[in-house]
């Protein structure tokens, strides 16, 4: 059948996050934050900023989460949280930009 949503978890999950900006934003988040512990697990002589990458990368979200005790935990979850919601707004608005306008 044509225009029938899929309501499963999994077609929702298509829906949000199918769109190819949104897993190439995915995969950029993934690798700096792989990024962030590869240079920040060493033993450094200087503190390494290296971890407010990801955060900024996606912000806002993750600003707020941050802030609550947790450590590393809360560290990744603000992270992927954050780039979970951004990669959503950029799939809508890529969806949105292809349809053109509304007549």
């Amino acid at each position: 059948m044509t225009g029938r949503t899929d309501r499963t978890l999994l077609g929702r999950l298509r829906h949000l996050y199918g769109d190819v900006f949104a897993l190439l934003y995915l995969a950029v988040c993934a690798g700096i934050t792989v990024w962030a512990f590869a240079v920040s697990a060493g033993e450094n002589e200087d503190a390494s900023l290296a971890g407010v990458i990801p955060l900024l990368a996606t912000a806002p979200a993750s600003l707020f989460l941050v802030s609550l005790p947790g450590g590393i935990g809360m560290f990744l979850l603000a992270v992927v949280v954050g780039a979970l919601v951004n990669a959503a707004v950029i799939g809508w608005c890529s969806r949105r930009l292809r349809r053109g306008p509304a007549h």
